[in-house]
């Protein structure tokens, strides 16, 4: 079994925020898997699909991403999943606009949603799929309002490539590890 958590934050304010990637991402599996990511459970909601044979659990902490951790603890707890087969997709300023980067463990790098899961979990032993957001062009700009500002008109079909390709991560890592996805997906 795996558990595939997209980070974001809830509320009709942010769709389409820098931060919600990850929320996007899992939209677009459930989509392309013909399934529902309604259900509430754990501060989440939350899909049931099956991926090469495996039963996976899609899901979007509803705790707002400084609290990820919150929600996927009592997934990992409750399912008695294997640290290794929790799947988190989260945004990253340190990477170009629409690249990935995939890792099986490591540090939050700065990201407050990923802090929280590893505190939580008291580990780091989870696979990341990193999807570039860019970084703000000024060293003054906030970065709180960058990663929640909206993306632009240009960045939004670089974007709707990298949820494509991410999804494709996610079901290369499933079927045959992280090490493969990342020699498929990872962008130097």
């Amino acid at each position: 079994m795996y558990l595939v958590a997209g980070l974001g934050n809830p509320g009709r304010e942010y769709n389409m925020t820098r931060h919600n990637i990850g929320f996007h991402t899992i939209d677009y599996i459930a989509d392309k898997l013909g399934i529902k990511v309604n259900k509430l459970k754990y501060k989440a909601l939350w899909g049931e699909a099956n991926i090469n044979g495996e039963k996976v659990l899609l899901i979007k902490p509803q705790t707002y991403m400084n609290n990820s951790g919150e929600s996927l603890m009592e997934f990992v707890s409750f399912y008695k999943v294997p640290i290794e087969n929790l799947i988190v997709i989260n945004d990253d300023i340190s990477i170009e606009a629409g690249r990935l980067r995939i890792r099986p463990k490591g540090s939050a790098g700065g990201h407050n949603g990923l802090k929280s899961i590893i505190y939580l979990l008291k580990s780091d032993e989870f696979v990341r799929i990193k999807m570039g957001v860019g970084a703000p062009q000024s060293k003054e700009y906030d970065l709180a309002d960058y990663v929640l500002g909206h993306f632009t008109k240009e960045e939004i079909p670089i974007m709707e490539d990298a949820i494509v390709r991410a999804a494709g991560a996610v079901e290369e890592i499933i079927k045959n590890g992280a090490a493969s996805a990342m020699n498929k997906y990872n962008q130097r």
